[in-house]
C-alpha cells in the first residue's frame, strides 16, 4: 500500500468506484461479450484499489464490481446470466440466491486478497506487483467458475450446449483462456499504474 491519510484514501476510493461504474456502463470496456459469457476488465480497478489504498478498499471496489455484474446480467442478459442474477431465467433455467454469491463474493475477495498479498509478500518491485495482481485476477476467475460448477453445472451444460460429464473440462477451458488473458491484462495494467501512482502520491 502507498502511504496516504484518511482524506486521500477516501478520494482515491471514490475515484476507483467511479471508474468501476463508468467501465461497467461503456459498451465493450468493462464487459466484453464472448458469445454465452462476458470477459471482463473490471477486476483491474479492484486489484489496483487493493494495492494502492488497502485490502479493505479493494474489497469495497470489488463489491461495486459484483453489484454491476448482478445488474448487467439482470437487465442485459446472455445465455449464462443465471450464474450472476437470481432474476434471470432462460428455457426453464433460473438463477437463485447462489447467483448473488457468484456475482459478489469472488469480486470482493479479488480486491481484498490482492491488497493482502501485496501487503504481506516479501518480494519487492515489479515482481511484487505482478504476483499480487496476477493472484487477485486468478482468485476472481477461479472462484466464479468453481462456484458455477459447484452450484450450476447442469444448467451451465444446458446453456453452453455441452454434456454434463464434460462440463468440468469446459470450465477448465474457460479458466485457461479467458482467465489467463485476464491475469495477463491485470499484471500489465497494474505494473503501469502502480509505477505512476507511486510517483503521483509521493509527490502530492
Amino acid at each position: 500500500m502507498l502511504g496516504m491519510n484518511k482524506t486521500r484514501k477516501m478520494a482515491y476510493l471514490t475515484l476507483f468506484i467511479a471508474l468501476e461504474i463508468v467501465m461497467s456502463i461503456v459498451p465493450f470496456l468493462g464487459y466484453i461479450p464472448l458469445g454465452v459469457i462476458n470477459a471482463t476488465t473490471l477486476h483491474i480497478p479492484v486489484i489496483l484499489a487493493g494495492m494502492i489504498i488497502s485490502k479493505k478498499e479493494g474489497a469495497i471496489v470489488g463489491l461495486v464490481f459484483g453489484i454491476t455484474s448482478l445488474l448487467k446480467n439482470t437487465f442485459e442478459p446472455n445465455a449464462t446470466s443465471f450464474l450472476f442474477s437470481p432474476f434471470y431465467s432462460l428455457n426453464g433455467t433460473s438463477g437463485n440466491i447462489m447467483s448473488i454469491f457468484i456475482a459478489i463474493v469472488p469480486r470482493v475477495l479479488c480486491g481484498y486478497m490482492a491488497g493482502l498479498i501485496y501487503e504481506k509478500i516479501k518480494v519487492k518491485g515489479n515482481l511484487r506487483i505482478m504476483i499480487a495482481s496476477g493472484l487477485g485476477a486468478f482468485i476472481n476467475t477461479a472462484l466464479v467458475m468453481g462456484m458455477a460448477y459447484l452450484f450450476f453445472k447442469d444448467a451451465y451444460a444446458l446453456a453452453t450446449g455441452n454434456e454434463v460429464n464434460v462440463i468440468f473440462k469446459v470450465i477448465l477451458g474457460v479458466v485457461a483462456t479467458n482467465g489467463v488473458a485476464e491475469i495477463i491484462v491485470a499484471m500489465i495494467f497494474s505494473l503501469i499504474v502502480m509505477k505512476v501512482a507511486a510517483k503521483v502520491i509521493v509527490r502530492d
